[in-house]
């Protein structure tokens, strides 16, 4: 098979790896959640030797997460664990950080409950959760291009959509982790992330 490409990936790959340089120098190994196409963790892990990075997806992306793999030929990249957030138990990893990138708004509201407190479940104390995409502050858009991006995806799957930052405020501090920073990034997008208590 080919491998699978989200041009997404290429056009925030830079400024989100800048920002976890920074914000996992001290960490150990991360768990990616929703890996997509695996175009991330081969661009990440090279520039984060330190870390262990373990991909993970539903079963129906591990094919194209494996391609980019096995191309890339990482020594600290692991192949991917099968993980739906919505699943009971989680499959083990011991990792002291966990990444999503562009995922919350292609969930079901049900699947980011899931989400936050899987990761909660996961994080050792001081762990730390970043989590990357487009939100919404107070339910209202911060740019026009997000509103129009909202409405596709609402048309595409009503149950989707930009999520507010409150709510996953809310879903965080239940899953016993604390705002650590949230940071403006290109195209109207935000990088937040959260320690574990």
């Amino acid at each position: 098979m080919e491998k699978p490409f989200a041009q997404s990936c290429e056009e925030n790959r830079a400024p989100i790896l800048a920002e976890l340089s920074r914000l996992y120098h001290d960490r150990h190994a991360v768990l990616e959640v929703g890996s997509g196409t695996g175009q991330h963790a081969v661009y990440f892990a090279p520039a984060l030797p330190h870390l262990v990075w373990h991909t993970s997806d539903r079963a129906e992306n591990h094919a194209g997460i494996r391609r980019w793999l096995e191309e890339a030929g990482l020594p600290n990249v692991r192949a991917p664990l099968l993980l739906d957030v919505l699943q009971p138990v989680w499959p083990e990893a011991e990792v002291d950080a966990v990444f999503s990138a562009n995922t919350v708004h292609i969930m079901a509201w049900p699947m980011v409950e899931a989400l936050f407190a899987g990761v909660g479940a996961r994080l050792p104390s001081g762990g730390l959760f970043t989590l990357y995409g487009p939100f919404n502050y107070h339910g209202g858009y911060t740019s026009e291009s997000n509103a129009r991006f909202d409405a596709w995806l609402k048309g595409r799957d009503p149950e989707s959509g930009i999520r507010d930052f409150e709510a996953l405020e809310r879903l965080a501090v239940l899953a016993g982790m604390l705002l650590q920073e949230d940071r403006a990034m290109p195209c109207n997008n935000r990088l937040l992330s959260w320690r574990k208590r």
